[in-house]
């Protein structure tokens, strides 16, 4: 490919690599970026098409189609992200309100949207290591919820969904993807909460 041009805003989908993880709650920030990805036509490439990148490869990356933002996927483990995160970042000069995650929460019901600007890792471990390689916690998440389950929490983060869950968070997926296509366009978050908010509060992102 030519010269990538240098972009402003990133969206970090969290995740673990490998198919034994692909349908699993904490895989829910993969599969947004995925759908996101399919929503306007974009395809996810590997860290060649970054142009004189010299950080770690084990990552995904699809260029948004306004070229005003960069998707990426780390291929590290959940734990590592921020080991993919920081290189990428600073390769695209972006600072940190510059930086948007999205993951799995296990704080708010299955299928629950909510942006944040800011805030700590609520136990996330992918969450966790961005915060310690960005060395700050202002950059704005998008949380997908997936319940607290009564057992094992880290259990059930990788434990394969049912159709049915499964059904449920492709609904959900669909209203981040809206969100997270106006923040690349825009980089305005706060107008991106007041609008999704109140669409989400209604209730479509919960599925049947």
């Amino acid at each position: 490919m030519g010269h990538f041009l240098r972009v402003a805003r990133l969206v970090v989908g969290l995740g673990n690599p490998g198919p034994e993880y692909a349908w699993t709650p904490h895989n829910l920030g993969f599969h947004a970026l995925e759908t996101l990805a399919q929503s306007r036509g974009v395809l996810f490439e590997s860290a060649s098409i970054l142009d004189g990148y010299q950080g770690p490869r084990a990552l995904r990356v699809a260029r948004w189609q306004t070229a005003a933002g960069l998707l990426l996927q780390p291929l590290t483990f959940m734990n590592r992200s921020g080991e993919v995160v920081l290189p990428v970042s600073r390769w695209l000069g972006a600072a940190p309100h510059e930086v948007l995650v999205v993951y799995d929460d296990l704080d708010l019901d299955p299928g629950v949207l909510r942006l944040r600007p800011h805030g700590g890792s609520g136990g996330h471990r992918g969450v966790e290591s961005i915060l310690t390689h960005l060395e700050t916690d202002r950059f704005p998440r998008l949380r997908v919820g997936i319940g607290r389950p009564r057992t094992d929490a880290a259990r059930h983060v990788l434990a394969p969904m049912s159709s049915t869950q499964r059904e449920r968070f492709e609904i959900a997926l669909v209203e981040a993807t809206a969100a997270l296509a106006d923040w690349l366009d825009t980089g305005d978050l706060e107008r991106c909460m007041s609008r999704y908010h109140s669409r989400w509060n209604q209730g479509p992102a919960q599925g049947p």
